[in-house]
């Protein structure tokens, strides 16, 4: 098996813009699951840290080809892709082993007419690498963070507009590698984690305390969570730490119920879940009934009895709900711009008409989820982006629209986030805060 032509084809694919790369990487590596570890983590690799880069190694790639990238055949165009993305990135490969593999796939797949280009580029590169010329940060900073991070130069004015100095370090922390976050259950002992623990360390990871929220710990070295001793048993749940937030500052307590409006994939679903215990009873919904089959997968996996699933679109108005829920959960529809560093595809599908017409939602389901919030009860909004419109400013829409009032939630969070807290919400941002880009406001039902 040809590990790099596996790549090209997934890369192939990918740029015909029909699939996300993580339902094609998920595709292939099912299909080819007899394939060792370490061969997985190279497709995976590569695949993704190609994609990515995506605008820094097609800025390089304009440096030393004759033919711009744009105009390039396509199977060229990602092969040379993926092959620098080898160069600059990969310690491990060899740069002649790079350059050979690119050459012999290249006449693999019926291009033997531009073996001498291709061979000509990567050499180039390689031999560049080390002295590589970027834009000039001070003449043109839009280009300069657009390539250096690989950003579009759009998203890349828009943090500039909304962060100024912050942006870079954003930027900087879209490219650091991700370690996985897990929350332990509510329902296990101090001690059954530490046994826990301490079975995860003899296997060789890399567990570490997280300065967010007592039961979050935060993964290196795994191959998989699934793996974990504890995992089958429901003992923990993969969240990172800034989802932990929004149950946190709801201030659940047993007997109390829940709607969680939007709740795949779940996390906060079963954070509830574990909260307010035995005695209280949350119900969740989603769109599809796909994403509340993953919802389901975990709650069995976890023992919670006290979730009700449902397929249900947020925005059709359910008149039996009007409030019936302690608290309501919207955790909307968003642009997902604080996640970009685990989900590499949303920087390149978001344009200025896709910001207005999710904002649109976003306005469509919470007309719905505050009726549902009893009078005196709590309406928990959040979003998983950094975008204004879709945050701050729709926490002073809730307020003059409807019977809303916010509350500052400083008093819930851990003291490392407190000073971050705006006119009562909290932005949490990627290269600022040790967490995902996440927003949380509360709001009382007067």
């Amino acid at each position: 098996m040809n590990l790099r032509e596996v790549i090209l084809d997934i890369l192939l694919e990918w740029e015909e813009g029909q699939t996300y790369s993580h339902i094609l990487l998920q595709r292939v590596l099912q299909k080819y699951d007899y394939l060792e570890g370490r061969e997985k983590a190279f497709i995976k690799r590569v695949t993704q840290g190609t994609i990515e880069r995506k605008i820094q190694i097609d800025y390089i790639l304009n440096l030393f080809s004759g033919v711009p990238v744009r105009k390039m055949k396509k199977v060229i165009r990602n092969l040379l892709r993926s092959s620098v993305y080898q160069l600059l990135f990969l310690d491990g490969v060899p740069d002649s082993a790079v350059v050979n593999e690119a050459v012999k796939l290249a006449n693999k797949r019926k291009f033997g007419s531009l073996k001498g280009y291709v061979n000509g580029v990567l050499r180039q590169i390689a031999r560049a690498k080390d002295s590589l010329e970027w834009p000039d940060a001070k003449k043109e900073p839009v280009k300069y963070l657009s390539v250096c991070y690989s950003m579009p130069e759009y998203l890349v004015e828009q943090f500039l507009k909304w962060y100024g100095d912050e942006t870079e370090s954003i930027l900087a922390a879209f490219l650091e590698s991700k370690a996985v976050t897990i929350r332990f259950s509510e329902r296990l002992r101090t001690e059954e984690i530490g046994d826990l623990e301490q079975t995860w360390r003899e296997s060789g990871v890399v567990v570490l305390e997280h300065p967010y929220d007592a039961k979050a710990r935060t993964l290196e070295k795994i191959d998989g969570v699934a793996s974990l001793a504890g995992f089958r048993e429901g003992a923990f749940v993969v969240q990172d730490t800034s989802s932990m937030m929004v149950c946190r500052c709801a201030g659940l307590l047993p007997g109390m119920t829940v709607i969680d409006l939007c709740a795949a994939p779940g996390g906060k679903t079963m954070h509830a879940a574990d909260l307010v215990g035995e005695t209280g009873s949350v119900k969740a919904f989603d769109v599809s009934w796909q994403k509340v089959s993953k919802i389901e997968e975990n709650l069995e996996r976890m023992g919670y009895r006290n979730v009700t699933l449902e397929e249900s679109d947020g925005t059709c108005f359910r008149a039996e709900l009007v409030e019936s829920a302690d608290v309501v959960i919207a955790d909307v529809p968003c642009s997902g711009l604080g996640v970009i560093g685990r989900k590499q595809d949303i920087k390149y599908r978001i344009d200025e008409n896709a910001l207005q017409e999710i904002v649109t939602l976003q306005k469509a389901i919470l007309t719905n989820a505050w009726q549902y919030v009893k009078k005196g009860g709590v309406l928990m909004y959040s979003t998983c982006t950094m975008n204004p419109e879709e945050n701050e400013q729709m926490v002073t829409w809730l307020e003059e629209q409807f019977d809303l009032q916010r509350e500052d939630i400083t008093e819930f969070l851990p003291v490392p986030l407190q000073p971050s807290v705006v006119n009562g919400t909290l932005q949490m941002k990627p290269g600022i805060h040790d967490c995902d880009g996440f927003f949380v406001a509360r709001l009382r039902r007067m």
